[in-house]
């Protein structure tokens, strides 16, 4: 389930979309009628993806300031837009995955019609 959700697929049945928008949810899947929809995520992916882009960016400023010489302005010029980056590219991912989750674990809510 969880891979499925990785790759923007219906968790259960692999065939349908999971999302209607960027990070929208499709009331119900498509192919197997699976209630996506009433799946509320909510705050749970953006803390994931914030815990995994802060590891990655932080690594790289160590790294960075460690093995280079250039001034702290370029490194904010370059590791700012990289941090927003990493960020929105995990987003979605990790919010599949986490509806993945939630529905391997019967975790559904109320149906909201997919608004987040």
């Amino acid at each position: 389930m969880v891979l499925h959700g990785l790759s923007a697929r219906c968790p259960v049945c692999g065939a349908g979309r999971l999302y209607a928008g960027y990070l929208r949810l499709v009331p119900r899947c498509s192919a197997c009628k699976a209630p996506l929809g009433a799946v509320r995520a909510d705050d749970a992916p953006p803390y994931f993806t914030i815990f995994i882009t802060a590891h990655i960016i932080i690594a790289l400023v160590v790294l960075s300031t460690r093995s280079s010489s250039l001034p702290i302005w370029s490194l904010i010029a370059m590791l700012v837009p990289l941090t927003l980056v990493v960020a929105l590219l995990l987003l979605r991912p990790v919010k599949g995955a986490t509806v993945g989750v939630m529905l391997s674990l019967g975790l559904i809510g109320a149906h909201r019609d997919g608004a987040d």
